[in-house]
């Protein structure tokens, strides 16, 4: 799997234990439920756009913080261990780069799928709001926001795990051994039945969570049904692949120094120079420039 132009770019920028950092989020969440019995703080945290809109910025990223319901701390603490040990597999198997990407996707259609329902109250529904009055919409959006939770980001994880390694085995109910696959066909069954139940408000937040997916599917349908360790000798096929052949787009001019070797190294051509010398980063600024005659 070689490396985007953005990857090469902005890969160095990318977060490691992407999933442990968001448990971390979660486990804030919990604290503050545990401390906030009437719940009004976590109400000022959800994503609701027509707050955002008003002024309430902070929403933008405090929403990730209200973990998923449940009502046991035993099942919670299995959950985020789960969901912790998906998330790392899969940053293991893809790489840094594009686990963050997928997540961050992810919440990015989340917040865009909010947005898309107010606009769309707005456009189709908007004597009824402007009946209902300022304070009755507020609570009303409020209410909506519900909806846009880390629910569908968890399922997403999940999906994209079943998709990678869909032979995968785990144990249902700590007894019952069955394959990943199964399970995300069963999810995806329930999924599709909500969507033709729920109400416009939840059909929007579901055609938000299953964007995420349906553009990882399309994008990287090449890496379906590949084990770890399958995945990893392709990656190491393709390295040695270019190290033998010597084929590569940059070249340091002093260290020797090529994409190759490292990375996230970036080249430049040095406009001072006779002839096309390329420099990494590290020597652009230090070489002597090289002058014909």
């Amino acid at each position: 799997m070689s490396m985007s132009p953005f990857e090469r770019r902005f890969g160095k920028y990318a977060i490691k234990n992407l999933s442990f950092v968001l448990v971390l989020c979660y486990a804030v969440g919990y604290l503050l439920q545990m401390f906030d019995r009437s719940g009004t703080l976590i109400l000022y945290l959800t994503l609701d756009p027509y707050e955002i809109l008003h002024g309430q910025v902070w929403r933008l990223f405090t929403w990730i913080l209200i973990p998923p319901s449940s009502g046991n701390i035993f099942f919670t603490l299995i959950m985020l261990y789960f969901y912790c040990s998906i998330g790392t597999t899969l940053e293991r198997t893809w790489g840094t780069y594009r686990y963050n990407v997928y997540l961050f996707q992810g919440m990015l259609f989340t917040i865009a799928g909010s947005f898309l329902l107010l606009g769309y109250y707005y456009l189709f529904h908007a004597a009824s709001l402007a009946a209902m009055g300022p304070d009755s919409v507020r609570v009303y959006f409020l209410y909506v926001s519900r909806y846009f939770s880390t629910y569908y980001i968890n399922m997403s994880i999940f999906l994209a795990f079943a998709a990678t390694f869909p032979d995968a085995q785990v144990l249902l109910m700590f007894i019952i051994p069955i394959k990943v696959k199964w399970l995300g066909v069963i999810y995806g069954v329930i999924l599709l039945f909500e969507f033709l139940q729920t109400g416009v408000d939840g059909k929007f937040a579901i055609a938000a969570s299953l964007m995420n997916f349906a553009v990882f599917f399309f994008t990287s349908r090449n890496m379906m049904h590949l084990n770890p360790k399958q995945i990893h000798r392709r990656q190491e096929f393709k390295r040695d692949v270019r190290r033998n052949t010597g084929i590569t787009k940059h070249k340091c001019a002093i260290c020797g120094r090529t994409e190759v070797d490292s990375p996230n190294l970036q080249f430049r051509f040095c406009s001072k120079c006779d002839g096309n010398y390329e420099y990494c980063e590290e020597h652009l600024y230090t070489h002597t420039h090289v002058k014909r005659g």
